[in-house]
């Protein structure tokens, strides 16, 4: 969702919580060294590895090739999750799917509908609060509470993330989505503007706007969404332009 045309918290989603960790086994007692020998030497001390640098914004692929990515913010009721999943399947689409994780924890079988249809998913925070009126350390959490949400339900933290609220990431949600081991931020160039809930042509006359490369931004949690999907998929059909991920079409 955006905040360029002065849309704030669309979404007012309660927060919980699920941490993955890992620990490190303490190798094992060295044998004692007879009188002769010299004293054992002390390992080394490891130096734990540097944060990440700020990840990469992309916002459209310059690639040539006729294709898009259609690109849906993962919330809302999951009967509407299967109809967009079952038009995508129909029309033999691919799309990326960016979770806010209160969903993934309240509704985990919408985002395992979407990784067994084949599709790409992502992060798209928590939350979805407004993240670029943050500060860098909640707005941290924010990105690491869904990627480990994620990571629980289907053994990876996705391959992008997404800011809420905004059309483009701003530099720290760059610098805090890679402190997150985040190398890529998926924004777009196209709003769809299903989020609105308009009549169905008026998100088919939005999404005319794309072009070759162009990523475009849609909601599964939206009945207008439904309705204007089987129309957008075959004017794309009509214009040459294929769905595919963003992992595919920023390959």
């Amino acid at each position: 969702m955006r905040r360029e045309i002065g849309r704030r918290g669309i979404l007012g989603i309660g927060l919980g919580m699920a941490v993955a960790g890992c620990g490190t086994t303490p190798p094992p007692a060295a044998p004692s060294a007879p009188p002769s020998s010299p004293p054992a030497t002390t390992p080394p001390t490891t130096t734990p590895p540097a944060p990440a640098g700020p990840a990469r914004q992309l916002i459209r692929s310059e690639s040539g090739r006729p294709e898009i990515a259609l690109t849906f913010h993962g919330a809302g009721e999951l009967s509407l999750t299967r109809r967009v999943l079952d038009l995508l399947a129909q029309h033999g689409a691919q799309a990326t799917v960016l979770a806010v994780g209160t969903w993934l924890a309240s509704s985990p079988d919408g985002i395992r509908m979407v990784r067994d249809g084949g599709h790409e998913i992502g992060n798209h925070t928590w939350s979805h609060g407004d993240l670029a009126h943050m500060e860098p350390n909640p707005m941290l959490t924010e990105i690491e509470r869904c990627r480990d949400e994620l990571a629980r339900l289907t053994g990876g933290p996705g391959t992008f993330f997404r800011q809420s609220q905004g059309q483009y990431a701003t530099a720290t949600e760059l610098a805090e989505a890679g402190k997150a081991g985040y190398g890529r931020v998926l924004s777009y160039d196209v709003d769809s503007l299903d989020w609105t809930d308009p009549a169905p042509d008026r998100i088919r006359r939005a999404v005319a706007a794309a072009r070759a490369g162009s990523v475009v931004s849609m909601h599964l949690g939206h009945a207008a969404t439904v309705a204007a999907l089987p129309g957008v998929l075959s004017d794309l059909a009509g214009r040459g332009l294929t769905p595919v991920t963003a992992g595919r079409l920023f390959a």
